[in-house]
């Protein structure tokens, strides 16, 4: 971080050794801009004015310890922050006593802390440099858990001839995935969704088409296109063309009607088998008919 002044004086180098004084900094470690020379006028004179950077001497894993130390009392943590390495890359190591308020479930604050760390440790800079931040070699045992969870998923999309999709990830943890799986000659990786929530698919190269399998994995559901199903609701034929049970027609001399004739002895003096009117409405279309019908059903009596 750096830190910008401002200093004056009678002239410019005045100006210069006043600022250094009160930074307590030598010219090595500063940078200075000069913005106003000094000039001495025929009633007073304008003072010469510097602007002095203290240039920030810290490394880029010192800035990010820094940083933690100062994070950790406002998450209510007591930890101690150690700078292991930063060649390569940066390397933080934590130490306390209760690993619940550093890990969190699944490795969410460790993560987030991480995270933090690598924007601080990275300002300023051209290229970006990998920051981990580890406790108790957390991070070394999630790894060897993500390589056998990904040696075990791929077998099992193997096997069943589907993708196989694995929980949401963050990209240090996606990239072991991928890792894992790079040499595996009969499954392929790949990673979709958006961030926060995006995750690896395992592919196998025998990937299975989609076949008209119901969800239990049965086969065919029972009257499908080629089954056969009876009345209610079954089907037959190709096209899934409905069959209806046959109904016994109304015998010849009676007349055809959406109702069934009684078989019995009336009390009116109807013959055993006589028909005797219908369910329904009628379905005439004129008072006529019906007055018809009931003169033809007259003669019959007077008939008999």
């Amino acid at each position: 971080m750096e830190i910008k002044q401002v200093f004056s004086g009678k002239t410019v180098e005045e100006a210069v050794e006043n600022g250094l004084k009160e930074l307590g900094a030598t010219r090595d470690e500063v940078e200075i801009v000069v913005l106003e020379e000094g000039k001495k006028k025929l009633f007073g004179s304008v003072p010469a004015r510097v602007e002095i950077t203290k240039k920030d001497r810290r490394t880029d894993g010192e800035r990010a310890v820094d940083f933690l130390k100062g994070l950790f009392p406002f998450l209510g943590v007591q930890a101690e922050t150690v700078l292991r390495n930063e060649e390569e890359k940066i390397e933080i190591e934590l130490k306390a006593d209760n690993s619940r308020g550093i890990i969190g479930r699944r490795g969410e604050i460790i993560d987030a802390i991480q995270v933090l760390a690598g924007a601080v440790a990275n300002t300023g800079r051209d290229h970006y440099k990998r920051v981990v931040v580890d406790y108790g070699n957390y991070r070394e045992d999630r790894e060897e858990t993500l390589r056998r969870v990904a040696e075990k998923l791929a077998a099992k999309a193997v096997r069943l001839g589907k993708r196989v999709r694995l929980e949401p990830m963050n990209p240090y943890e996606r990239r072991i995935i991928h890792a894992a799986l790079v040499d595996n000659e009969e499954v392929t990786t790949k990673s979709e969704g958006s961030e926060p929530a995006r995750y690896v698919v395992i592919v196998p190269k025998n990937l299975k088409p989609y076949d008209n399998r119901d969800r239990n994995g049965r086969g065919k559901r029972e009257g499908g296109r080629d089954g056969k199903r009876d009345f209610r609701g079954k089907r037959d034929g190709k096209f899934g063309e409905k069959r209806y049970p046959k109904r016994e027609l109304p015998k010849e001399g009676t007349p055809e009607s959406s109702g069934t004739s009684f078989n019995r002895e009336s009390s009116s003096g109807y013959k055993k088998g006589s028909f005797n009117g219908f369910f329904g409405t009628f379905l005439g279309n004129s008072r006529e008919d019906a007055e018809q019908t009931t003169d033809q059903t007259t003669e019959q009596k007077d008939d008999e």
